[in-house]
């Protein structure tokens, strides 16, 4: 068995998209995943399965819940390399003031350096693997680099979690 994380992209922002994290968690269930837990109210799942597709997974919520939504997913160990691999992480940046973008493809190496005119003076971005990690001083409400506009330069779906969000769940999926 596989520990996976589901992260769904853009559940529960202000009234869209409203998906009740019990009934989630029995979607999850009812599909024969074990261990379902969630984490916050914007569609962290944390389950174990032997095997799962997003696109199941997709399907399922849209036909259950009558959301439609992305999902990405990462194993326990992923997650514990996108920690380590974290290029902002350490230093001197505010670690409430670092994000990390899911990419559900790895985007092409003329892609990524096509954030480079995104991001603002003060700003940083790295594109690693499948992810995007991002260092925003002036908080990421202010930024140019929004899941937008990242979807949209890389050219693959995408959804962002916060620093804490990252490391949290990967302590929850290790422990």
């Amino acid at each position: 068995m596989t520990i996976y994380v589901a992260l769904l992209r853009g559940i529960n922002l202000v009234s869209t998209n409203r998906i009740a994290m019990p009934a989630l968690r029995s979607l999850f269930a009812d599909l024969g995943h074990a261990d379902v837990r969630t984490h916050l109210q914007t569609g962290n799942v944390i389950f174990t399965a032997p095997r799962v597709k997003a696109s199941d997974l997709e399907k399922r919520i849209a036909a259950d819940l009558g959301v439609k939504t992305t999902v990405l997913l990462r194993t326990a160990g992923q997650m514990a390399k996108i920690v380590t691999a974290n290029p902002f992480a350490g230093g001197s940046a505010d670690p409430a003031r670092l994000l990390v973008t899911f990419l559900s493809d790895k985007p092409g190496s003329d892609r990524a350096a096509s954030l480079d005119g995104l991001a603002a003076a003060s700003e940083a971005v790295a594109v690693v693997g499948q992810e995007a990690y991002l260092h925003c001083p002036n908080g990421y409400g202010r930024s140019k680099l929004s899941n937008a506009n990242l979807e949209k330069r890389l050219g693959v779906a995408a959804t962002t979690r916060t620093w804490k969000v990252v490391t949290t769940l990967h302590e929850l999926m290790s422990g």
